[in-house]
């Protein structure tokens, strides 16, 4: 039977939590935290229970500072307790109108400030320690009219008193850390707490040292900074996804403690625990349809995000008919040649008050069919990812986010998912995507081939382009080479594309032999009015922008030249 330290008296919110966590546990009731923490410190018991964190008062910042007086254990795991603070009285004929003093622990005052200055605005507010002790000195006084208490719903009963408001803060939910002697093992969806030392004054510190988590993709679940009292040194207190025997995790701290603090030992780890999110999640479960690399890549993150993920495809034991009854979201990630056959043929099957997310590169056609083919009560959302699986992060590149009449619930849980991983989230209608992606992908791609074509045709070698080519025409060559080098048959997918993506090829080449009889009719003067007359269009700020981005790239190309 383990042995659960936690603060007292019976019935109290503490004790509520330690019965949540292990309802069998032998729990000893401590009266103040210093009292819990030296037995725990003192091994009279294995794990200690302790809050944390409320959603109405926030963080309890007084208990992360007793972190110091334990030199051992770890933080390894969590209870969230939905708090049922309510207003009792001690006889059958007092009201609200009636009450004149409100007895409470100080922390209830706080988390029910909102519904006393509403309810009883100049009320006399009574902070006590031990409220049953309150309590039975009130009734033995005999002088109960007009007094009341402010407690958990559980307690108020516990005590004989009369529930007169009940749920007086709602979507109220404390958060308590469990000590433990050991590490808590990994998961595979965990959080890891850290605290670091008083640290020297340092321009940036705090920006550097998010940076490292940011560039490695780690999300940062929690941050406080606060001056030590006797230091008044800057402190960071953190928590971070992943656990802490992970290389990814372990590395990043062993960097940010030799190359941004420059300082060992300033970084003491609290614990890793499975990661509790107090957010509330709708989504239990994604299914794949389709088995490629970019499937694999998005559910990676998503199962490290706590959700189950199944994947299905041509050569999967299971098939997808059977995992669309089994999932809340079908995602459905394959070629684009076969992404509106691919839908026809399974969008059928999606239940009603599930969603369907199209990860896709052609929008119009695909949900058309998306919408003719499943029923009208699933959510319906397509998702464009400019980056391919060999992105460590999803942070800072662009996803085209096209949302339909029946995007929903589901529909915005998987977006916050993109935007949670630092994703830059781009809004279309289905039209002005097809459009503007004949800019972003099928014409340069299409380009590129076209000028391999040509390099081909001319008998042009590689040893020519680098010996004849200036820092910006080696742009195009640049996309050429990227395009030949990668899968062929994702670029000829792109070039293959329907909608309005095929006006913009086919205004390029309209345009292009304009240029071609101005260039052999020698018009100088019309060519310098067309350059002018693009410039105003793509306006001054953009050129500059792009100015700037261009004489970084040379900057690079000229290092490796």
């Amino acid at each position: 039977m383990k042995t659960i330290a936690t603060l007292g008296p019976a019935h109290s919110q503490p004790w509520q939590a330690t019965m949540q966590y292990d309802s069998e546990a032998d729990i000893r009731l401590y009266p103040h935290v210093k009292a819990l923490l030296d037995a725990f410190a003192n091994r009279e018991v294995e794990y200690a229970v302790l809050p944390v964190y409320n959603t109405r008062e926030g963080e309890k910042k007084q208990y992360f500072r007793f972190f110091d007086q334990i030199k051992s254990g770890y933080w390894v795991d969590n209870v969230i307790l939905h708090s049922t603070l309510s207003l009792g009285v001690f006889d059958e004929e007092t009201t609200v109108e009636d009450l004149h003093l409100l007895i409470g622990k100080r922390e209830a005052f706080n988390q029910c400030e909102e519904f006393i200055e509403n309810q009883m605005p100049g009320i006399t507010e009574m902070s006590v320690k031990d409220i049953a002790q309150t309590v039975a000195g009130i009734r033995r006084g005999g002088d109960v009219k007009g007094k009341a208490v402010l407690d958990s719903a559980e307690t108020l009963n516990a005590l004989g008193l009369r529930i007169v408001e009940r749920e007086v803060a709602p979507h109220n939910r404390t958060r308590y850390a469990v000590l433990g002697h050991d590490l808590a093992p990994m998961t595979g969806y965990d959080a890891t707490t850290l605290i670091t030392e008083p640290l020297d004054d340092r321009v940036g510190i705090l920006v550097d040292i998010l940076s490292e988590f940011s560039r490695r993709g780690i999300s940062i679940a929690d941050m406080r900074t606060e001056n030590d009292t006797k230091t008044q040194k800057l402190r960071i207190y953190l928590e971070t996804e992943g656990h802490i025997q992970t290389d990814i995790l372990a590395s990043a701290l062993a960097h940010i403690e030799s190359r941004v603090i420059q300082q060992r030992g300033m970084i003491r780890i609290l614990g890793s625990f499975s990661r509790v999110d107090m957010r509330t999640k709708y989504i239990k479960s994604f299914g794949f349809i389709g088995t490629g690399s970019m499937s694999r890549w998005f559910a990676d993150r998503l199962e490290n995000e706590g959700y189950e993920v199944i994947s299905t495809g041509r050569s999967t034991a299971l098939r997808p008919e059977e995992m669309v009854r089994r999932v809340d979201v079908v995602v459905i990630c394959v070629p684009i040649s076969v992404t509106s056959e691919t839908v026809r043929r399974y969008g059928p099957l999606i239940e009603p008050g599930k969603a369907l997310v199209l990860l896709a590169g052609e929008s119009e056609e695909t949900i058309k069919a998306a919408l003719d083919s499943t029923h009208e009560e699933v959510e319906i959302m397509l998702v464009h990812n400019l980056w391919g699986p060999q992105a460590a992060t999803m942070k800072d590149k662009n996803a085209i986010v096209v949302r339909t009449s029946r995007s929903g619930m589901f529909c915005g849980e998987f977006e916050a998912f993109l935007y949670k991983h630092g994703a830059d989230i781009y809004h279309d209608s289905p039209a002005k995507h097809d459009l503007l992606m004949g800019i972003g992908q099928k014409l340069p791609t299409l380009i590129s081939v076209a000028l391999a074509m040509t390099l081909h045709d001319n008998k042009i070698t590689s040893e020519d382009i680098a010996s004849h080519c200036t820092l910006t025409s080696l742009y195009p060559i640049l996309a050429m080479s990227r395009v030949h080098s990668q899968n062929a048959r994702t670029y000829a997918e792109i070039m293959a594309t329907t909608g309005d993506s095929r006006k913009i090829v086919a205004d390029f080449a309209r345009n292009l032999d304009r240029l071609i009889g101005m260039a052999d009719a020698a018009s100088i003067a019309d060519l310098c009015a067309l350059i002018d007359t693009n410039a105003a269009h793509l306006s001054e700020p953009f050129l500059q922008a792009r100015m700037q981005q261009a004489k970084a790239v040379d900057e690079v190309l000229g290092r490796m030249i």
